[in-house]
């Protein structure tokens, strides 16, 4: 007699035999006790979780000659029969190739005739997502309304490809994955019956080998076992591993040992023996991931057995491993190989891959936590704020004696231990008067002692304070650009450094904050200094208040405004007026040019190609409503004219992109240079990424 494999000899044959769906055993025996089965039913799930095997013994029951029961005898003519699929009255077929209308017809012709002996006949299509569509539109009047001599039952792994037509005439079940404590209970069980040993741990290994399928399990049990050889040696780990090309629980264990420990070398050396041996690496990165997740669970959970499909001895392991890290920790490396694992799974050189995320993951830096990061800034925002160090808040630019830092030595970082910071420079934070040190030919500092240092210039005013940039001498002079139509009451241009005269610089007129475009008809002198290759331009000795806590300037310089040849107030306040009436035309008019404005005559210009302005300021509704507007404004109607140019100036988009830009220069530069921005930038290694305006300030 032929080999019969375990999957197929250790089948259930009754639905106390059924492993992991008691949901669907116990519903149906309760159908069957009441008489309520229905006509239809429809199996579904993964591969080799019971669906077929249900169908017999449903079949059974129905037709059992005790029955129907819900234990069917296993001993009468129709249940070794339907057990073996010798019974004429319950048919098994395969919708992956009985799929065609015309094979669903004759079945068809076949239902009115009732069965040769059973008591129902039984129908069980197996794969039945493989029917056509027209073999589905056939069978559906005779699903919903079949004989009542008849049952039907079909399964699939593919539920969704079924018609919602054919779903609605059946009863579903779901049958779920089986779990690898269930699936090893079940192999322990054919083990002793077949009378081979087996460590817990080579049967923990095929459970989770199985993936929840037990038609797996049992295949891969009757490989390992063939590996054993008739000496009657017991079936090991490290043999099941072996044989199913898995890695072995204990190596994983290692690995995750050696990332946690930050051991690269070791972690990679473990890569080496893998793939030594043979080892499939994607499906050993698959392995480790679920490891990684035990580790978590581990960690998290009080009681984590339940939660984790291993071996006591396994579980214990896991625990210990999982106390020596913290939770962040542990999810980091998780989070960090899961982002990894396709890479490692599609790569063309899965080993390389493996490695250089094992490597990296074990060279993760300490994680600091949030609390630690506040106290620090806390920490530096108390320096700035008293007197360990800085100068009065009025004195920014009075030279200061700048003598050792409370945290450390003088000149460093404010964590008391680090070298000076980047480019050279020395930075010092202890109040409003801080200051960063740079060369020391910077104009307004003394020189370091103990050199005697020149006569300290008078202070600048805080609000209008002017950045030099230091030029190594003989340089030539920088180029200085002239501001359009500036007033003459402007703040006179800063000369070179080369240049300048020993006396105190002249006191700006301008009351605008430090920093930011001067409203009154100049610009400071630090927008026309080009600064020198050498060394970037200083940080202003009194800076500002950050420009998140107030408001930007309402409007750019006129310097920084296009020129424009009319009244641009005047031009609003028509917009104003027509935008209430024509919200297009209002959008409209800011984009075109404006040539001529005075109360006898509006000339407004568009480019040739703008079809849309075209369209909108040459309509005869629009003229009005326009022509309203401004005899609302100047009194009159003045003339209106409409022209075409090539190169379009003078319009409203301007003036608003010249004000937003503006605005967002005066509140990046408010930013950057307050002190504890810059403090933070310099302790946690930070960046100035970008800088938005609030609502309010765009509006």
């Amino acid at each position: 007699m032929s080999y019969v494999v375990l999957a197929r000899k250790w089948r259930p044959q009754s639905f106390q035999d059924l492993i992991g769906q008691e949901h669907v055993s116990t519903t149906i025996g309760n159908a069957i006790a009441q008489n309520r089965v229905a006509h239809a039913f429809l199996f579904t799930g993964v591969r080799g979780v019971g669906k077929t095997t249900s169908a017999r013994i449903l079949a059974k029951a129905l037709n059992c000659a005790n029955g129907p029961t819900a234990t069917p005898c296993q001993v009468c003519p129709q249940c070794t029969e339907i057990t073996i699929g010798a019974d004429v009255d319950v048919q098994e077929i395969d919708g992956a190739s009985y799929n065609g209308i015309d094979q669903v017809r004759d079945l068809q012709s076949s239902l009115p005739y009732r069965p040769a002996r059973d008591r129902f006949k039984i129908y069980i299509v197996d794969e039945v997502h493989m029917l056509s569509v027209p073999a589905w539109n056939a069978f559906l009047k005779t699903l919903e309304e079949p004989p009542p001599h008849v049952k039907f039952i079909f399964a699939t792994t593919e539920v969704h490809k079924v018609p919602v037509t054919i779903l609605s005439r059946c009863q579903r079940y779901d049958f779920k994955m089986i779990t690898a404590q269930m699936i090893a209970g079940r192999l322990r069980y054919v083990l002793d019956q077949e009378g081979v040993g087996a460590e817990d741990p080579a049967i923990a290994a095929i459970a989770r080998e199985a993936a929840g399928s037990m038609r797996d399990a049992m295949s891969l049990l009757d490989q390992v076992i063939a590996w054993v050889g008739p000496g009657g040696e017991k079936l090991t780990a490290e043999g099941v591993a072996r044989v199913l090309g898995v890695a072995d629980r204990v190596v994983l264990h290692r690995l995750a040992e050696a990332v946690l420990d930050g051991n690269a070398g070791e972690a990679v050396r473990i890569v080496g023996d893998l793939a030594r041996e043979g080892y499939d690496l994607p499906h050993v990165a698959r392995d480790f991931l679920s490891h990684l997740r035990d580790l978590v669970i581990a960690k998290v959970s009080d009681n984590p057995a339940p939660l984790l499909d291993l071996a006591d001895e396994e579980i214990g392991d896991v625990k210990a491993l999982a106390a020596r890290s913290s939770v962040d920790d542990l999810t980091r490396l998780h989070q960090g190989f899961s982002k990894s694992f396709d890479d490692v799974v599609r790569s063309g050189q899965p080993r390389a891959a493996l490695e250089m995320t094992l490597v990296r993951l074990a060279r993760r830096p300490p994680l600091l936590p949030v609390d630690e990061l506040l106290r620090r800034l806390g920490d530096l925002e108390r320096r700035l704020g008293g007197s360990g160090g800085g100068g009065p808040p009025g004195g920014a630019g009075a030279p200061q004696n700048r003598g050792p830092a409370p945290g450390g030595g003088g000149g460093q970082s404010p964590g008391g231990g680090g070298g000076p910071a980047p480019g050279g420079q020395r930075r010092q934070y202890g109040g409003a008067g801080a200051t960063n040190e740079a060369a020391p030919s910077a104009p307004i500092e003394p020189p370091p002692a103990p050199v005697t240092p020149p006569p300290a210039p008078a202070p600048i005013t805080a609000k209008a304070a002017v950045f030099v940039a230091p030029t190594p001498a003989p340089a030539p002079a920088p180029a200085v650009f002239t501001a359009p139509a500036a007033p003459a009451n402007a703040p006179a241009f800063a000369a070179p450094p080369s240049a300048r005269p020993a006396t105190p610089l002249a006191q700006p007129t301008s009351t605008a904050p430090a920093g930011r475009p001067n409203v009154s008809g100049g610009i400071p002198a630090s927008q026309f200094i080009a600064p020198t290759n050498q060394q970037a331009p200083r940080r202003p000795s009194a800076p500002p208040p950050p420009a998140f806590m107030t408001k930007p300037d309402a409007a750019p310089p006129p310097s920084l405004r296009p020129s424009f040849n009319f009244n641009v107030e005047a031009w609003r306040g028509v917009l104003d007026r027509v935008r209430p009436l024509n919200g297009n035309l209002a959008v409209t008019l800011e984009l075109v040019g404006v040539l001529h404005f005075t109360a006898d005559r509006v000339e407004l210009t568009y480019e040739a190609h703008e079809f849309h302005v075209i369209d909108l300021v040459t309509e005869a509704s629009a003229r009005d409503t326009l022509g309203a507007a401004l005899r609302a404004h100047f009194g009159r109607a003045p003339e209106l004219v409409f022209s075409t140019t090539t190169a379009k100036s003078g319009t409203i988009s301007q003036v608003l992109s010249a004000e937003k830009k503006a605005k967002l220069d005066a509140q990046r530069r408010g930013v950057a240079e307050h002190p504890l921005v810059a403090a933070a930038i310099e302790l946690l290694g930070a960046e100035l990424r970008d800088v938005k305006l609030s609502a309010d300030a765009e509006g």
